[in-house]
């Protein structure tokens, strides 16, 4: 099992419209890089879900059911979306400025890319940022 994390304006699709959804498509996905990432991710996989903007914090975690496949809303063909159930809250939040000030999260693709929308986070880094939640890895 591969994670990752993935970023959402809260305005436009919260957490709490994805756990009102229960399963839904990731799209809108623009960028060459986070489409790559997308195409990486396996059933089963997990994420956790980044409120950007305002928020910018983790607010939950998600789980590919479905992999890549065609974004109808990209008219040329070459972005793809993949979808996600639902799993869990994140107990407690975890803010950008506590990921800053964790020594051990100071290679995350979140801190070095932060306009990417879609980032691998490594196995170590996911049970820390779930440990900071509050919730089991």
């Amino acid at each position: 099992m591969r994670y990752w994390l993935v970023k959402s304006e809260p305005g436009h699709w919260s957490w709490e419209s994805h756990v009102k959804a229960g399963v839904a498509e990731w799209d809108g996905v623009r960028n060459f890089q986070a489409a790559n990432n997308l195409k990486a991710m396996r059933a089963g996989d997990k994420a956790f879900f980044y409120h950007s903007v305002n928020e910018k914090r983790i607010v939950g975690v998600v789980r590919v059911t479905r992999e890549s496949y065609p974004d109808p809303s990209d008219p040329s063909g070459r972005f793809v979306m993949v979808d996600f159930a639902a799993v869990e809250p994140m107990k407690r939040p975890v803010t950008l400025a506590e990921i800053k000030a964790a020594p051990r999260l100071a290679g995350l693709a979140l801190l070095r890319q932060s306009r990417l929308s879609v980032m691998p986070v490594p196995a170590a880094a996911w049970r820390l940022l779930c440990r900071m939640g509050g919730i089991e890895p």
